[in-house]
Order: C-alpha cells, then structure tokens, then sequence
C-alpha cells in the first residue's frame, strides 16, 4: 500500500466533512492589523493578548544581541544551556513564587514532558476532557492510567480521586488553567482543595492565563488568591501574552530536577535560541509591568461581549480574552469565517476534532491592542451575517 492509497480517501473525506485544514499565509509582522492571504484584516484570532509581539522594546533588545549565537547548538545538558536561559529560568522562577523553573522550546514539548517523567505504571492521571491536546498527549506516553473526569466537574473529580485514595494509587490532577477552546476557567481553588485532601499532585497550563489574569499578571493563581504548592507544577507559554516563542515548567527544587534528570523531551532536544531568551527577559519585565495593557484589554473583552450580547449572539460563559461564538455547524462556521474575512476582520473556525462534534465555533481572541473602533467594526460584520442569515 502506498502513502497515497492510505491517504488520499481521508483527505477527501475530511474536505467533505467541511475539516480540512489550510495554513493562512501572513506578509506582514503580527500585530492587529496584519495582511494574511492577501486581505488587509484586523487579526482577532491571535494569542498575542498585551500586544507585544511587535512590541518596540522588545525588538530593539534584538538589535542589542551581537554577542549572542542565533542557535544554541545544543541540548540544555551538553553546551545548550547558556547565561541567558539560566538568567530567564531564575526570573520566571521569581515571578511565580516557585523554587525553580525549567524552560521548552514550545508549550507542546512541556506538556509531553511532565506526565511521563513524574507519573510510573500504576499511577493515575486524573484529566479533563476539555484539556489541550498536547496534554492529552503527554497523558498517553505515560506508564500512568488515564482517567478523563467531565470538564469541571468536582464531584466527578472527587470520586475518582476517593477511589485511588482507597486502593493507595497515587494521582495527578491535570488541567488547563484558561481553557483554550471555550474560554472558560478551571474551578482551581476546587481543585487545590481536592489535591491536598487526598495528597495528589497538580500539573496546571497555565498558557492562556499567564500574563494576562491577576493583578501582576501571575495567571489562575495569583487571580483566585492562591498560591502553589511543593506539588504543584505549573506549565506557561512564551508565545502568547509574552510575545515571544518558547515555553516553561514552574515547581519545587525537587520536581523541576526530576524532569532534567527523566523528561526526554527536555533532555534530548535542541535548546531554545539564546537570543530569544534574551528578548523573553525583556517581554518578562514588559509583563510584570503591564497594568494599564492588562486593564485595557478587560476593557476591551467587556466592550465585545456587551456589543455582541446586544445583537443576541450566542457567546460561551468566558471571562478571558478567549471569545468564542458557538455555530455548531462546521460548514456554517467556514461560511462565517470566510464572510468576516472578507469584511477585513480575522476569525478563524474551529472545527472538530479540536473542539467536539456539533460544536463548532468562531474563536474570537482579544488583545489589548485593539481599538474600540475595530472591535466595532467586528460587531457590525458579525451583525450582517446573522441579519442575512435570519432574513
């Protein structure tokens, strides 16, 4: 059998099914105005929440790291591991309030990372079924069970973890922090709850949090008033509110050691860029600063759900700068998305398998560098296509 044979039936089938995916092709720097495809659009399917991807600081501090290799060369444990990443560990490390923290070259390759290293046959995962790919994925290269508990739901959560508790199995509660697809948060101050009563261990993704909740921008944490614990590990990306690429593992002394001594993804790859890293120390104290972009971009989700509340759109339950607008049909999504663009607004379809079967949606992402004017210019667009489809 030949890889077309194999092949070419499920691609047809997918494009069928109203599923292919096609990569869109950016010509201008990320910002939220920005040319894709050839259409001059306003982005709003970005993940760059406080607008500091083009920021003018940051790429100034490139201009500033002749001293510096473009690559590393190397894995962290061989010669990878330079000044600037050690230097940028240390300040997330600060940050956050953790011991220590271990930095990825993407926020896929974390989550590959922790669960196989810390979890060992016999061993549960106890994850959401809304939870990101990438954990799912971590969760299956482990020797540990998996069991997927409802999305937030506690009482199923607490059954399970009653359960391991009675047969003395060891668990690992793994969620998302800001749940990327729906926008919704984890009932977190639930889950520590739950972590310490039963003596489980907590993986967080914090990646759409980090940044942008709480008051300093320390994500789900600092925004519920909590503060983690020895067993908790906390996953952040680099690529969204950050502005950069790359990602980390925040937690104790001792877990950030286990996966530099038992994460494969950490110990057999390419480390990040030491330029990048250096950039990162700079987006870090951008960051840490960022109150008024922080503030402006609440403004600006508040502006949004209230315009599209006014003309009965059917939004999800989110208080984040994930916006999503439930179609349910995934043809209906595409035409939505393709008439946006057309209208010079950015919003991409999400469309099964990342989301689940009849759920398919616009995600509408915010940054803080919108303007009221091109949100505006979203809810009319938006306006149109349901005036048009109810007409």
């Amino acid at each position: 059998m030949s890889i077309k044979s194999r092949f070419q039936p499920l691609l047809e089938q997918r494009a069928k099914d109203h599923l292919y995916r096609r990569r869109p092709l950016a010509t201008t720097a990320q910002d939220t105005a920005m040319q894709i495809n050839g259409l001059q659009t306003i982005n709003f399917s970005s993940n760059d929440y406080l607008g500091l991807a083009n920021h003018p600081a940051l790429k100034k501090i490139l201009q500033e790291t002749n001293d510096l290799s473009v690559g590393s060369g190397a894995a962290h444990l061989v010669t990878g591991h330079h000044l600037e990443h050690h230097l940028l560990e240390d300040e997330l490390a600060d940050w956050l309030g953790c011991d220590r923290a271990l930095l990825f070259s993407t926020g896929y390759m974390a989550n590959l990372a922790v669960q196989p290293a810390l979890m060992q046959k016999g061993d549960w995962i106890l994850s959401d079924k809304l939870n990101h790919a990438s954990l799912l994925d971590g969760a299956l290269l482990s020797a540990a069970d998996l069991k997927r508990y409802a999305h937030n739901d506690m009482k199923a959560l607490e059954k399970r973890l009653k359960q391991a508790q009675e047969a003395n199995i060891q668990c690992l509660i793994v969620t998302d922090g800001v749940f990327s697809m729906d926008g919704d948060l984890a009932k977190l101050p639930e889950i520590q709850a739950l972590t310490q009563k039963y003596g489980a261990w907590l993986l967080i993704d914090d990646a759409h949090g980090l940044g942008v909740l709480g008051q300093k921008g320390k994500g789900c944490f600092e925004h519920f008033g909590l503060t983690p614990d020895e067993n908790t590990l906390i996953m952040g990306t680099l690529g969204k509110a950050f502005g950069t690429s790359g990602a980390f593992v925040a937690g104790s002394e001792v877990a950030i050691e286990a996966l530099i001594q038992f994460a494969r993804p950490y110990i057999y790859t390419t480390a990040m860029s030491p330029v990048n890293a250096k950039v990162t120390r700079s987006a870090l104290k951008l960051v840490r600063d960022a109150n008024v972009r922080r503030q402006q971009l609440k403004d600006n989700i508040a502006f949004f759900r209230q315009g599209a509340t006014a003309i009965g759109l059917n939004l999800m339950p989110s208080e984040s700068a994930i916006q999503p607008i439930l179609l349910g049909d995934s043809e209906v999504a595409i035409a939505w998305s393709e008439t946006l663009k057309q209208a010079g607004c950015w919003v991409s379809a999400i469309r099964p398998p990342t989301v689940p079967k009849d759920t398919a949606r616009l995600r509408i992402t915010l940054s803080a560098s919108h303007t009221h004017a091109q949100i505006q210019q979203l809810l009319d667009a938006l306006k149109a296509i349901q005036q048009k489809t109810h007409s």
